[in-house]
């Protein structure tokens, strides 16, 4: 018998043991906590200890220039995916380097 149908097998046999009040299925709880909130000021910040120009910030968050400039200015905030990434910027600078986001070239 094949690995996969002794694992679809099995998967089959749980879910019946389950349906038939045998089994108890297994559940596991999860807190997200949610993204930082970001002063225009941090912003400046976070992008500049990383060594990006507002293009290649803008590049790595997913926005446009003219979006990270209104960050910057105060004019507008970021979203939550955009808030996310900042905050692991914040936590480390070369974040977006090590995980292949960007490429420094000298």
């Amino acid at each position: 018998m094949s690995s996969m149908f002794e694992s679809i097998a099995k998967g089959l046999t749980e879910a019946i043991e389950f349906e038939q009040g045998a089994r108890t299925a297994r559940r596991n709880t999860v807190k997200v906590t949610p993204p930082s909130e970001f002063s225009a000021a941090e912003i400046k910040q976070i992008r500049r200890k990383a060594g990006l120009t507002q293009l290649a910030f803008a590049n790595v968050l997913g926005v446009s220039t003219k979006t990270v400039e209104a960050w910057e200015c105060g004019r507008n905030r970021p979203d939550g995916p955009a808030r996310r990434m900042m905050g692991l910027l914040r936590e480390d600078s070369h974040f977006a380097e090590k995980h292949g986001f960007v490429v420094m070239e000298n």
